[in-house]
């Protein structure tokens, strides 16, 4: 609990009404999207701007309490939850678009600005802000950056690190710093832009943000290919990409996934089939129909059951709407889902699956996979029960072997959700000892004394590397 005299201190900043530490609160902010991690704060704070940032900052780094900050809490990996206390700052407040530059194509913004209403605004401009996380429709613009959130339309357009431009954050010692800003090129020392964005809230945090607009795509088409053999789906996917075509939008679905979002979403998709390929393309309209011309004679070429192509924007829409809703879906089977996010070469998406799916039975688990088939980040996803501890242990010992499955086949441990405190023990296994000392150096000069979302990123020991039996 914090004494009465910082307590005041912090009134002082935001007022009475935006500092709460009342039981409530607390329980309300101790958890994020990850299953199974719950940590109480000592307090909740709402700061409404940059000013009162610095302030709250200067408070908490003259007394060593630690600020973790946040917006609507959807992570997956932990990154979130106040695992040694402090402070949660909730960025929800600084909500508001600043500015929107017609001339340089780019819109200022508060973190605290949920990712879909700003989308749509803009595309009521006639622009466009291609990241798409599946979850937009809660999720911030300042969440997103921290984790640089990827979405459908990654593989085409990028992620939210190739759209921030200029930052404005708040270090540890309340002092404000600026990166980047209005321009396409700055080469100007280190790029402190980039070093921040996914960098999850342990360096500093974000309270403006700079973004790239670009002009919409005028034309798009959506399709769906079925197959009853999954390497005929993963070969598709890289014989797309080996024709020279790069989709708006390449998802895979293995089968368990089809059933859950079939029954889910109510389309009427065939439930023996061992994958789906979702594939929109946009931009011109006469490139738009020769490319999905061409990708569904790849798809038959790599003896797709079906090929169906939506007749209008509205059926578009309900077929990349039932993607986004693979998790929700699954979350209605079990109590509990853990949902990763395992990241291998596109080449060897189907050898990830079929890896998957053999851990699976192995530990005697139901985990489904669905995920970017065209930048090879898939999403395993476990349905479970918390309160079965045998179970849990099985699904644990399962994304372990997960993980060391994807490194082993040129992969990583996480393509967009983050490392955070679940991911921590296994970072090493990715960048090396001599990878985790730079990170931790780096750490120590943005935050000297560890306030900044103590405890995630770095565990304090690694896990040992797992020998996967494929017999």
């Amino acid at each position: 609990m914090l004494d009465n005299q910082i307590r005041q201190k912090l009134f002082n900043i935001v007022g009475e009404a935006y500092f709460k530490d009342d039981m409530e609160s607390l329980v309300t902010h101790s958890y994020d999207g990850t299953p199974m991690l719950q940590s109480l704060p000592d307090g909740v704070i709402y700061p409404k701007d940059t000013a009162q940032v610095s302030a709250i900052m200067k408070v908490l780094n003259e007394h060593r309490i630690p600020l973790i900050s946040r917006g609507s809490g959807t992570n997956l990996c932990g990154g979130t939850v106040p695992v040694q206390g402090g402070i949660v700052m909730v960025m929800h407040r600084m909500n508001a678009i600043l500015d929107i530059d017609m001339q340089n194509l780019t819109a200022t913004v508060q973190p605290g600005i949920i990712t879909k209403q700003f989308i749509e605004h803009i595309e009521s401009l006639g622009l466009f802000y291609p990241p798409d996380p599946s979850s937009m429709a809660i999720s911030t613009i300042g969440g997103n950056i921290a984790e640089c959130s990827g979405g459908l339309r990654g593989l085409k357009y990028g992620t939210t690190k190739d759209y921030v431009i200029g930052l404005e954050c708040v270090l540890a010692n309340g002092e404000i710093m600026r990166t980047g800003g209005k321009l396409m090129k700055d080469v100007a020392g280190y790029d402190l832009t980039k070093l921040l964005i996914g960098s999850e809230g342990t360096l500093a945090v974000i309270t403006e943000a700079t973004l790239k607009l670009i002009p919409p795509p005028k034309y798009k088409k959506t399709m769906l290919a079925m197959y009853k053999d999954l390497y005929g789906a993963a070969r598709t996917v890289s014989k797309i990409i080996e024709s020279r075509i790069i989709p708006a939008t390449l998802e895979f679905m293995d089968n368990p996934t089809i059933r859950v979002v079939d029954d889910f979403a109510k389309l009427g998709l065939p439930l023996d089939m061992a994958a789906i390929l979702l594939i929109e393309q946009d931009g011109d309209m006469e490139m738009v129909e020769r490319d999905i011309a061409r990708i569904s004679e790849i798809c038959r070429e790599e003896q797709a059951d079906e090929v169906s192509i939506a007749s209008n924007q509205e059926e578009a829409l309900k077929l990349l709407t039932a993607r986004r809703s693979a998790f929700t879906a699954l979350a209605r089977l079990r109590p509990t889902t853990i949902l990763e996010d395992a990241t291998v070469p596109r080449s060897k998406i189907a050898d990830m699956v079929l890896e998957i799916n053999r851990i699976a039975e192995k530990h005697g688990v139901q985990i489904c996979t669905f995920g970017h088939a065209g930048d090879g980040n898939l999403h395993p996803t476990a349905t479970t029960d918390a309160r079965d501890h045998d179970e849990i242990h099985r699904v644990e010992a399962a994304f372990e072997e997960i993980f060391e499955a994807a490194i082993q086949l040129g992969g990583t441990i996480t393509g967009e959700h983050g490392v955070g405190l679940v991911k921590a023990p296994f970072l090493e296994w990715k960048v090396g000892s001599s990878g985790i000392a730079m990170m931790k150096g780096i750490k120590d000069v943005f935050d000297p004394h560890h306030l900044l979302n103590p405890g995630k990123m770095f565990a304090k020991e690694s896990r040992r590397r797992v020998v996967i039996d494929r017999g």
